[in-house]
């Protein structure tokens, strides 16, 4: 049996993914960069609280997920990819240069504006991304495709996330961060230029613009198809599960173990690591088979280490430095409790990435072709 890295050697597997990890870092560079400013400066001069402001951001780029997804589906359908990912690439180049201003001239309102649209980016961007791996991979690459996708989202997080911490701590830290946030959106647009092209599924769709009568239709469809409705609900749940743990990270960090940036990026590394060790492991375990047996370990792993994750914090009894100094990883390590929090942190991405991966394989695997298009609101066979 192959291994999934062999993958690497063929362009319809390698452009995608670059596309996608390049992409992925750059969200995470500037959703982090956003939220440490937030944190640590901008709450203090709007006189806002920080977790008023972290989940108002959260909650930005979240929306366009709520909103647009179903259309985002029926452009997918419609349009060839590589040409659709192009689009998507280069408007990311746009948001990053409204990004800039907003940073540079510390203007919140026009952070949030291309928070928001950094959301709706990656909103038309996911149904591309994931349908066109069954079209470019074969049955039995699936599971391994997967793993390796949700491995680089996992470790772009990480590596999106650290180097948002180190730039926030250079010299002009805000022009640092439009520099490579802009450097890499044109990056992920070059990686797309060497997509190959597919057909478009759907071309005669006729795309219906009122969002929110297609995600009813939507709904109504899959919950007609129960096994596929259950597959994306448990989808839809893990990635609410994980961006909630992300969100807190940095509030509880600062207001529990009284931690620096650094903290905040050490524990955001242990649970984007331990996704990407379960994603990877998820090919072995399942013995390259397209199935959903894992979900138990990972469904258990994901309740029982979040459960002691609870227990372990409020065990803690670290108090502020003098002066409300912050503590550095180091001297974290030395105080009681504080391993078991980084453990549980760990072992919950671990369970993530065995839940999430078997899922994604199996829903593009078997799921149905739509037996409709949207013409009019009338069905054509």
């Amino acid at each position: 049996m192959a291994s999934q890295f062999s993958l690497f050697r063929h362009r319809r597997f390698s452009a995608m993914f670059f596309t996608q990890f390049l992409g992925a870092f750059n969200d995470n560079v500037f959703k982090q960069a956003l939220i440490l400013v937030l944190t640590y400066s901008a709450a203090t001069k709007l006189g806002m609280a920080v977790s008023l402001l972290n989940n108002l951001a959260a909650m930005l780029f979240i929306l366009p997920y709520f909103l647009f997804s179903a259309l985002a589906g029926q452009i997918a359908d419609k349009y060839e990819k590589s040409k659709l990912t192009q689009l998507v690439k280069l408007l990311e180049i746009i948001i990053m240069g409204i990004s800039a201003v907003g940073f540079v001239f510390e203007i919140y309102w026009l952070l949030f504006v291309a928070l928001f649209l950094m959301g709706t980016q990656s909103t038309f961007f996911g149904p591309i991304k994931y349908a066109y791996l069954p079209e470019a991979m074969h049955k039995d690459e699936l599971v391994g495709a997967n793993g390796l996708f949700q491995t680089g989202t996992s470790l772009a997080i990480l590596v999106g996330m650290m180097s948002a911490g180190l730039l926030m701590q250079l010299n002009h830290p805000m022009i640092w961060v439009c520099v490579v946030t802009l450097v890499v959106a044109f990056l992920g647009f070059v990686a797309s230029k060497f997509l190959p092209k597919t057909h478009a599924y759907n071309p005669k769709l006729v795309v219906n613009y009122n969002i929110f009568a297609t995600s009813f239709e939507v709904i109504k469809y899959l919950y007609g198809l129960p096994l596929l409705f259950f597959i994306i609900m448990g989808n839809s749940w893990f990635w609410f599960y994980g961006a909630t743990f992300l969100t807190q990270v940095p509030e509880f960090s600062k207001t529990m173990l009284y931690g620096d940036e650094g903290v905040v990026i050490f524990l955001l590394t242990l649970f984007s690591v331990g996704t990407a060790m379960g994603s990877l492991l998820c090919k072995t375990l399942t013995k390259n088979q397209i199935s959903l047996k894992l979900l138990p370990i990972g469904i258990v792993g994901l309740s029982l280490f979040a459960i002691d994750l609870y227990f372990a914090l409020n065990g803690l009894s670290i108090v502020a430095g003098a002066n409300e100094a912050t503590y550095g990883i180091g001297e974290l390590f030395a105080m009681n409790g504080t391993v078991r929090v980084f453990v549980d942190l760990f072992l919950l991405g671990l369970s993530g990435g065995i839940y999430i991966v078997p899922l994604y394989a199996y829903m593009q695997a078997y799921a149905p072709k739509p037996p409709f298009s949207h013409c009019g609101g009338k069905q054509h066979f």
